[in-house]
């Protein structure tokens, strides 16, 4: 054991227990295995200097046996004895003292040093037991952190984007990966501490030959060493040290978490090692969450495009109708910066909204002309049947008061509640918007689709009477800027006045 830890313990009481049974005031010392003194008994007490010059003269704690050692320098005599293998016990007497007492110092100073070992190898148990569960409470602390993020985001490939943010700033790594080459995803934090020029390689290199030996391993990999031979052929001899985790899913490998620092930072250790293997489990099931969490919204998408082709089957006119009052209402509410919870009920309020045409009969839906009043009644049925096909989904709770309302006017003349102004859910006010304007722009079976121009003209008409005045202003803002969809969805454009 180093003279430092020697120094953390009290030798006081062995003082006092020397001086009781030998009767003497002797100069007591602790010294580590070097030399150098650790303790002594003495305030002020030169044994130290004196150890010192010893050192000097050559003298070097040799020991014969595992007895009291001896050794008579010009201006006093040195006896010691070992303390197992981690210092000495020693004791300067003078060299005119006799010998005729020191059994009874031998056998003293073999009990002290005894107590003294026994002190070392509880303290290194108890360090030991400290460190234990310092790593313990690390991973609980890890544990804690995790399960608290994934409950605040949204799942998603956003979702390991920012739990590996925080496992690079917990760990003090510099690079945090998670691969998963079966779905092409490498997701990448990073926690520099100086600048990796070729990260891109790096990941690459975790994409390939790191991920196919974790799979045949199915072990973690710890590459500290620069001579690790391993190097060659997994990392290309990159010059970063290696903590590489496999993420087990029904007894494959199905991905890897990936730690990477500079090699000036420390070495990867046996507790890095641990908290790794639990990121990779939480990992593991996060993965199979995430999946799932993906095949059911791919379901969802499936379900609702269905529905869609239901209702757009009816009125070929109205073909792309629910796709593009969706994509508008979504442009609507980014802008306006929705919820996370928001925007995802507006996705889905926006695509379902006519969901309930599908119950208007077909010479209604598709008539040419006018319609006669008991006609536009069915019309007017459409909002509460949407909300009685989405209502018994439990997903699509938030969502219904966006399909059910979207025909509500701002001065509480619309169907089929009258709600008025700020009464009306804002979901159903963006959709409204996104919805009048392609109602303008789209062929009807009684009429052509009109311009761009006409139909911003017109919305601006009815703004603060059918329409709300906020969400017209962040429409009229994003077409401000010219916005891509006004081309990509066929939208006439009027030609502007030739400059004289």
């Amino acid at each position: 054991m180093q003279a430092d830890t020697l120094s953390e313990l009290d030798y006081t009481r062995y003082a006092r227990w020397l001086r009781r049974v030998t009767g003497a005031d002797y100069d007591l010392a602790v010294v580590g295995i070097g030399g150098a003194v650790a303790w002594s008994s003495v305030s002020g007490s030169s044994i130290a200097s004196w150890l010192a010059a010893l050192a000097e003269s050559g003298f070097a704690w040799s020991c014969v046996g595992d007895g009291m050692q001896r050794h008579d320098a010009p201006d006093a005599t040195l006896l010691y004895l070992p303390v197992r293998s981690h210092g000495f016990l020693a004791i300067r007497v003078a060299s005119t003292e006799p010998d005729s007492g020191w059994d009874l110092l031998a056998e003293t100073l073999e009990d002290i040093a005894a107590g003294i070992a026994d002190d070392i190898a509880s303290k290194v148990e108890l360090d030991a037991m400290a460190l234990e569960l310092s790593e313990r409470y690390e991973e609980l602390h890890l544990v804690y952190a995790i399960d608290k993020q994934v409950q605040q985001l949204e799942p998603g490939v956003d979702l390991f984007q920012r739990l590996l943010q925080s496992w690079a700033v917990h760990m003090d790594c510099d690079v945090a990966a998670f691969v998963k080459p079966g779905e092409n995803l490498c997701v990448h934090a990073t926690n520099l501490s100086a600048p990796i020029h070729n990260l891109d390689l790096v990941l690459v290199e975790m994409r390939g030959d790191l991920y196919r030996f974790a799979h045949s391993s199915r072990a973690p990999i710890v590459i500290n060493e620069t001579g690790d031979p391993r190097r060659a052929y997994i990392f290309t001899d990159l010059p970063y040290k290696l903590l590489c985790c496999p993420v087990i899913h029904n007894r494959n490998v199905v991905a890897i978490l990936v730690l990477a620092n500079h090699l000036a930072k420390p070495d990867f250790s046996n507790s890095d090692r641990k908290l790794g293997e639990l990121l990779a489990n939480q990992l593991s099931s996060l993965s199979r969450m995430y999946g799932m969490l993906t095949e059911t919204s791919r379901f969802n998408e499936q379900m609702a495009n269905a529905l869609i082709e239901a209702v757009e089957a009816k009125d070929p006119y109205t073909r792309g109708h629910s796709e593009r009052v969706h994509y508008i209402s979504m442009q609507i509410g980014a802008a306006m910066g929705l919820s996370s919870r928001d925007t995802d009920d507006l996705f889905w309020g926006s695509l379902l909204h006519d969901v309930g045409k599908i119950g208007i009969p077909d010479a209604v839906l598709c008539k040419p002309g006018r319609l006669t009043a008991d006609e536009y009644t069915f019309i007017m049925v459409h909002p509460e049947r949407s909300y009685e096909i989405l209502r018994h989904i439990d997903r699509l709770k938030g969502a219904v008061p966006g399909a059910r309302h979207h025909q509500e006017k701002w001065d509480g003349t619309g169907y089929p509640h009258g709600l008025q102004g700020t009464d009306i859910p804002l979901l159903a006010r963006i959709i409204a918007v996104a919805d009048t304007y392609d109602s303008i722009t789209s062929s009807r079976a009684y009429r052509a689709g009109r311009s761009h121009e006409v139909a911003m003209t017109e919305i601006a008409r009815v703004s603060g009477v059918q329409l709300d005045p906020s969400v017209v202003r962040v429409l009229e803002q994003i077409c401000a800027l010219e916005p891509e969809w006004i081309a990509r969805f066929n939208i006439q454009r009027e030609r502007a006045a030739a400059v004289a």
